[in-house]
């Protein structure tokens, strides 16, 4: 009656062993580190990178735990602070010689110290919130203003160029604040003027003004279209700082919007404020320039006497290159960049994207210059580089652009992401700054451990005394619940914060009560004069609807603080609702297990150790 087939104890079983194997990584805790990666997209961390470091380190009898490559670059697990901080200053001095011009982010980090054979099997611990494991939260202004302003300057460019397009004269065109001021000499120019922009410009919002010989026509931007600019300017930036961060190697950052116009950016585990700012606050730019290949030029570059209106570079392969200063194309005229193959050679290439603006300043250019170079240059903090310079094949219309030549397919993949990236689409301030230290946030997770544990010793001594081997068999399996809600966590590499250890002290407390109406239903069959066995099973089986609509009910309210909710409120939702789940599997299929196990195969049973049952008669015979 009260028996499970093989494959369901196998089930159980594996269940175990698989949530125990990805619960232990989260005892093993974290060893300090140092990252080393490159500040450049034109300089790579490869395995010659991993061997200067790892001489580097040799050199000043730094003996580290382990080092290894991976895809945002090295990083270096070091016994203690102590050697953590000397190993950082070591690697900075070698690699980044010229404080001014640094060529790689040498940071502070931690590392999980999970044994070789877990990682392998990809039993990694939980991420953990900056509440738990310390780092900087910083709360960015992004100036919408500055947004609009570059919006505003590169339509006066655009309407400039309409008007040559169309031969429509002007007597100038300038920005005064957020209008666009557009003076003509004859009203029926501006007419055509209107009519122009009209059909071109659906963006603008057109006002007359003036009268006699000088006659305006005054654009501003529409409601919608600044809306539409300022939400575009806060989701490039946001994607912007995903990109940057990478380069700090954070585990799970959390960058998300806050009301119109503020980001949130949270970095757990980083403790270099400095390095975090400097890395939030760059400010990089695409220009499209042409190379000077006039004879002779270059070789007096070289030799110190560079030409006036030039700037020597240096190309990828190492090759020096000498850059006209004036600038033909800005990166704000580029709408996308896609890695591709070029259709004759079949060779790697990247393909861009232009706007109509961009689209007619390049076939012009393209035109002119046809055998000539241009080079494409990523201007950062005052100082450029070189990410490619094609040969100008042949003029270049419609907007698609495509660069190929001596790349490979990896370079192509690399070009296309920095060359989307670009740069922050408006200005960023930030107003709030916290750092949390390493030590706060190992006092929180105690405090957050103690609490679990004394919930949980507090529940088992009540329902032991309670209910007695029924009672011992509930409290095992919630402590089945509770290694599958850890092992779920790590499983989904989900991040764990003070809400999210709250969730888990209250699902221990709903968890139990889905035991307690087991429980409670087979005393009620007990009372009524089932046996044993059969009191078991319809303990179980009438139990189980209830159990199930109790859960439900919990999940929808637990869905909706997931969907509507943000921050940690969302967190604590998560560990709400992977903790129902897991409840659910560990009161109704493992106790059943267990209790199958002691009672299953006994056909004649006496009685069961569930606490005393009062039945009607013995309360009558009183």
């Amino acid at each position: 009656m009260n028996r499970y087939p093989l494959w369901k104890y196998i089930i159980v079983a594996l269940a175990l062993v698989i949530g125990f194997i990805y619960t232990l990584p989260n005892f093993f805790g974290e060893s300090p580190a140092v990252q080393v990666s490159s500040v450049k997209a034109t300089i790579k961390v490869d395995a010659r990178t991993l061997e200067r470091a790892e001489s580097t380190l040799k050199a000043a009898a730094i003996v580290h735990n382990g080092m290894f490559l991976d895809a945002t670059g090295i990083k270096v697990r070091l016994a203690n602070t102590d050697q953590q901080l000397k190993a950082k200053d070591v690697l900075e001095k070698q690699f980044n010689p010229d404080l001014q011009d640094p060529q790689y982010v040498v940071a502070l980090n931690l590392l999980s110290a999970s044994p070789t054979w877990l990682t392998r099997m990809n039993a990694l611990p939980m991420y953990l919130g900056l509440d738990l494991r310390g780092g900087v939260h910083f709360l960015l202004q992004v100036d919408m203003k500055g947004a609009t302003t570059k919006r505003l300057d590169a339509t006066a460019a655009d309407l400039r160029s309409l008007f040559r397009d169309k031969t429509i004269r002007h007597a100038g065109i300038s920005r005064d604040g957020d209008r666009i001021t557009i003076r003509f000499r004859e009203a029926e120019t501006r007419d055509k003027g209107r009519n122009t922009l009209a059909d071109n410009q659906p963006d603008l919002q057109l006002a007359e003004q003036g009268d006699g010989s000088d006659l305006r026509l005054v654009a501003t931007l529409k409601p919608e279209a600044m809306n539409r600019i300022q939400e575009f300017a806060l989701k490039q930036n946001i994607t912007t700082l995903h990109n940057r961060i990478n380069e700090l190697g954070v585990a799970e950052p959390v960058i998300q919007q806050q009301g119109a116009d503020r980001i949130v950016v949270q970095l757990p585990g980083v403790q270099d404020t400095a390095k975090a700012k400097d890395i939030l606050g760059r400010t990089a730019t695409l220009e499209v320039r042409m190379v000077d290949d006039t004879p002779g030029a270059l070789e007096a570059a070289q030799a110190g006497q560079v030409p006036f209106g030039t700037e020597l570079y240096v190309e990828r392969g190492g090759a020096p290159l000498l850059v006209k200063k004036q600038v033909v194309l800005t990166g704000d005229r580029l709408t996308d960049a896609q890695p591709g193959f070029d259709t004759q050679t079949q060779e790697p290439a990247v393909h861009l994207s232009l706007d109509s603006a961009g689209s007619r300043i390049f076939k012009d250019i393209t035109r002119e210059n046809v055998g000539k170079r241009m080079a494409i240059l990523l201007i950062e903090k005052g100082k450029g580089e070189v990410v490619t310079a094609p040969v100008i094949r042949a003029e270049i219309g419609g907007g698609r652009v495509q660069i190929s030549g001596r790349m490979t397919t990896t370079e192509a993949n690399d070009t296309a992401l920095l060359l989307r990236a670009g740069s922050l689409a408006a200005p960023m301030e930030i107003i709030e700054e916290r750092t949390i230290g390493p030590s706060l946030g190992a006092e929180n997770i105690k405090k957050g451990f103690d609490s679990t544990l004394w919930g949980f010793a507090a529940i088992a001594v009540f329902m032991i005394a309670y209910y007695m081997l029924f009672g011992l068999i509930s409290v095992i399996a919630l402590a089945s619940n509770l290694l599958f809600l850890v092992a779920l966590l790590s499983m989904l590499q989900a991040t764990l914060t003070l809400p999210g250890i709250a969730a888990i002290a209250l699902t221990l407390g709903m968890a139990i009560d889905a035991n307690v109406l087991i429980n409670e239903r087979i005393r009620e069959e007990l009372r009524n004069g089932a046996t044993p066995q059969a009191a078991i099973t319809a303990g179980y089986e009438r139990a189980f609807d209830t159990i199930l609509d109790s859960n439900v009910t919990t999940m929808i309210a637990g869905l909706a603080l997931l969907i509507f909710g943000s921050g940690p409120v969302r967190g604590f939702a998560v560990v709400h609702c992977l903790g129902i789940l897991t409840s659910i599997f560990s009161a109704v299929v493992v106790s059943r297990a267990m209790v199958n196990l002691i009672y299953g195969r006994r056909k004649k049973l006496p009685s069961l150790a569930i606490g005393q049952v009062w039945k009607p008669a013995a309360q009558a015979g009183k």
